[in-house]
Formats: structure tokens, C-alpha cells, sequence
């Protein structure tokens, strides 16, 4: 190996020739045939990611479903520690498990196939290490409920579902290593299978742990683990004995763990710029937290109970839809970190439109559906006419919101795929923080708008974390940058 490919160990020495020429940026738009061809590409890795999305966070959602059984003392602290450990643990799983989209799917599109397994190791080794302080924050959830003025008896048995959520952590971080290195390879029926498959072994363990063995909320929290778990081993298995994967995965190696310290061209798994990292997924909680700050300040307006009513709606039902924009971000993520990888500039660019334009389509369509049936959907969740008639005049603000998240969402993927993401986390933390929040916080106690003035400051943000992605997608150098991943691969 001569010393270049000892410094980058991904460059490509079979790359075709005049795969990627800078004088393409003057060659025009792509004709009608290549729009056509991209489409259905994303498409088709969009449809499965989509399922794949939905059934995900119906995992959890069903495990509370169980427990709303059991009392509202119940799902009251159960939803409050899901809440917490979405935003202290699983979003940070997520989203340092979204670095591998770049870099396992420009190793991918530059054909070095067995560096796909290094850096699925290199991250499943960090993810690890990252549960442990998330293990210990969780075993304290209930004294932090405590200090932070939540009811007492909420805290002990949120504090109880949260300890019981340990054990879920580790798969669920090493789930999302599998995820990335199968989706960036386009190999998406093992996916759809295992989680479809977890999904119904989800809702039998449910029953019988929560019912049948008296666990309660203990088991309902406990399901969770066992699933990732089941999860995780059906996608090793498949990994491991898979033809189409043998190219891919050569087996655990000690170059997964071979300096870790001192690899600049890794830059999402050396602990030498850790801090980029924790930058990455800070960005990518706080976010999160902007939207956990609406419910709580909905507790603080003149009637609380039905404002914390009508957000948990919302918000629920936001995060319902857009695990349709997140699919398509997924799948535009692999499709720009392949075409890239490989050199080809044109093609990325062309993928970023498309996605867009299917971004705008489906977000019309699903805004359309939200406010045609904003004066019955509250049904679906309470029998309450009071709360579903405040709903309703919240519906046509809502869908705006769900329109400008699933702009974002697939900008978003279109950054990932392109290894943006410390730039992604600086836009998001200033969209959400400082347009979002404070507009929100002017329009609900200064305007006196109420919930509409919470989602209206938030549409702020988001709006204006969407106008930035869009301006930078736009501005890209494509050349340019399938350049600069020829260097870093």
C-alpha cells in the first residue's frame, strides 16, 4: 500500500475513469430520465426506512399503552421517564449513530468494503462508552424529578421506570450501528423483517410481563431491553452468516479498536475530537429539549390542564408524522454519502433536489389531511370535547409545523450524508434557541396567544433551521465537496 492509502485507508484505487470531472457543473440539469431514475431510488429506500421509523417508535409507544392500563399514576410516571430518557440517552444513541451514514456510506460508494465493519465497530466501542454516565444519570432520575418540583409520588415511580430502562440503553445503541451499516449498504429487508418482527414479540412480552407476571410498570420498562436485544441479535446473525454481507464484515478485528486516539480522518469516532462529537449530539438533544421546554411551559399558562393536555397531543402526533420526512432523510443520507464516495458530484446534487421536492409533496399532502380533519382527530386520543375542540383550532398551526420539520428533516439527511453534522448542530442551536424559544416565549406570555403562540415561536425556529440547511444545500459546491471526501476517504 503506498502512503497515501496507509494516511487514508479508504481512497479508492479503482475508481472508473471520468466517474467525476469538475467540468460537469457546466454541463446543465439532469434530463427527465435521470429525475426519474432518482426518484425511484429514494423511493425505494424511503418506503422500507419509513416502517422501519414507524415501527421504532411504536416500540416504546406501545410499552406505555400497556402501562396506561394500569392507572393514570402509572402512565403519568411512565411517560415522564420516557421523556427524560428520550432526551438524556436515546437521542444521543441516535445521533451519534448517524455519523456512520457518512461514513459507512461514502466507504460504501468508494467500494472499500471491509472499512464499513471498522467503522461499525470503532462506533458500537463508542456508543458503549457512552451508555455508562447515561446508565448512572437514569439510576438518579427520580431524585432529579424530585429537585425539579415534579409530584412527589410521580418521581418515585417515574425514578423506578427509568432504573428499569437501563438494561435498554446498550442494544439500543448497538441497534443503531447495525441500522447504519445495513441502510448506507441499501440492504433494507433485513430491517423491515427484524423489526417487524420485534414489533409483534414486543407486544406479547408486553402483555405477559405487565399482566400476566404482575410486573407492572417494572415490566413494561423491561420489554424494552428484551426487544433491542432480540432486535440486535437477529441483525448480528444476518450480518454475520449473509452473503451479501461477507464483503462488508470480515469479522471483529483489533484495527475496531486500533487508534482510536489518533486517527484525524475519523473524526466521528476519535476520542481525539470527542469533543466534535458531544458537540453533534448536544446540537441534536437541545433540539429535542426545545420541544420538551413547550410542554413545560404549557403547565404555566391559565389552564394548565387543558393547555399539557392539547401539546402531549401535539406533540405526539408531530412526532407520528414525521417519521415520514425522517425516512426520507435516511434514505437522501445514503444516496448523497454513496454518490459522493464515488465521485460522482451530480448525482449527489440531483439526489439533494429530488428530496426536496418529495419533502415540499408530502408535506402539502399531510397538511392537507391534518387540517381537513383537525375537529375530529383529537378523538383518537381523548373523549374530552373540550380538549378536542382546542385542538382543532391548533391543527391548521400544527400541520405548518409538521411542514417545516419535514423540510428540515430531509435537509437534515442531505447534511448528514455530506458529514455536516457539527454544522447542522451549530444551525440547530441557533434556530431553536435563539429564534425559536424566545419567539415562543414572547408570543404565549407577552401576546397573551396561548398554545398557538407556543407553536407559532416554534415554527420560528424550525422555519428558520430550514431556510439556513436550504441556503447551504443550495450554495454547495458539489465538485467541491465530492473532492474533499476523495481526500478524507
Amino acid at each position: 500500500m503506498n502512503e497515501s492509502n496507509s494516511e487514508f485507508p479508504l481512497l479508492s484505487n479503482n475508481i472508473e475513469k471520468g466517474s467525476w470531472n469538475p467540468e460537469d457543473r457546466h454541463n446543465g440539469c439532469c434530463d427527465v430520465a435521470e429525475v426519474i431514475e432518482e426518484t425511484k431510488k429514494q423511493l425505494e429506500l424511503a418506503g422500507p426506512l419509513v416502517l422501519v421509523s414507524f415501527l421504532q417508535y411504536f416500540l416504546q409507544m406501545i410499552s406505555i399503552m400497556f402501562v396506561g392500563r394500569l392507572g393514570e399514576l402509572s402512565l403519568s410516571s411512565a411517560t415522564l421517564a420516557s421523556s427524560f430518557a428520550g432526551v438524556t440517552g436515546f437521542s444521543f444513541m441516535m445521533g451519534m449513530g448517524s455519523a456512520l451514514e457518512t461514513l459507512c456510506g461514502q466507504a460504501y460508494g468508494a467500494k472499500q468494503y471491509h472499512v464499513l465493519g471498522i467503522h461499525m465497530q470503532r462506533g458500537m466501542l463508542v456508543l458503549m462508552a457512552i451508555s455508562i454516565p447515561i446508565s448512572i444519570l437514569w439510576a438518579f432520575a427520580g431524585h432529579i424529578f424530585a429537585f425539579c418540583g415534579q409530584d412527589m409520588e410521580v418521581s418515585i415511580h417515574a425514578g423506578l421506570y427509568a432504573r428499569w430502562l437501563i438494561p435498554s440503553i446498550f442494544p439500543y445503541g448497538l441497534l443503531q450501528c447495525q441500522l447504519r451499516f445495513l441502510q448506507t449498504q441499501r440492504k433494507l429487508e433485513p430491517l423491515v423483517f427484524s423489526t417487524c418482527f420485534t414489533s409483534l414479540i414486543h407486544v406479547l412480552l408486553c402483555w405477559a410481563l405487565v399482566f400476566r407476571l404482575g410486573m407492572g410498570n417494572k415490566g413494561a420498562a423491561l420489554c424494552n431491553a428484551i426487544s433491542y436485544w432480540i432486535n440486535v441479535l437477529i441483525l448480528a446473525l444476518y450480518i454475520r452468516f449473509a452473503s451479501s454481507c461477507k464483503e462488508t464484515w470480515t469479522g471483529f478485528s483489533k484495527e475496531g479498536a486500533r487508534n482510536l486516539q489518533k486517527d484525524p480522518k475519523l473524526p466521528s469516532f476519535s476520542f481525539t475530537t470527542q469533543y466534535d462529537m458531544n458537540f453533534i449530539e448536544l446540537g441534536t438533544s437541545l433540539e429535542q429539549w426545545a420541544y420538551e421546554f413547550m410542554v413545560f411551559m404549557s403547565g404555566m399558562l391559565p389552564n394548565p390542564k387543558l393547555e399539557t393536555s392539547m401539546m402531549a397531543i401535539s406533540q405526539s402526533t408531530s412526532s407520528l408524522v414525521f417519521r415520514i420526512p425522517f425516512g426520507f432523510g435516511s434514505a437522501v443520507s445514503t444516496r448523497v454519502s454513496n454518490e459522493l464516495g464515488a465521485g460522482r458530484p451530480k448525482a449527489a446534487m440531483l439526489a439533494a433536489r429530488i428530496v426536496l421536492l418529495l419533502a415540499v409533496l408530502q408535506g402539502l399532502l399531510l397538511s392537507g389531511i391534518a387540517v381537513a380533519a383537525r375537529n375530529v382527530w383529537g378523538y383518537i386520543y381523548t373523549n374530552e370535547d373540550e380538549v378536542v375542540k382546542y385542538l382543532s383550532t391548533i391543527m391548521p398551526v400544527l400541520a405548518l409545523s409538521n411542514f417545516m420539520d419535514g423540510i428540515q428533516g430531509v435537509l437534515s439527511g442531505t447534511a448528514r450524508g455530506c458529514g455536516w453534522q457539527k454544522l447542522g448542530a451549530q444551525v440547530n442551536l441557533g434556530a431553536y434557541y435563539l429564534v425559536g424559544l424566545p419567539s415562543a416565549v414572547i408570543l404565549t406570555f407577552i401576546f397573551h396567544l396561548g398554545g398557538k403562540g407556543l407553536w407559532t415561536g416554534i415554527i420560528s425556529g424550525s422555519g428558520f433551521q430550514a431556510l439556513l440547511l436550504l441556503l447551504i444545500t443550495l450554495r454547495t459546491n458539489w465538485e467541491l465537496q465530492a473532492s474533499s471526501k476523495f481526500n478524507l476517504i
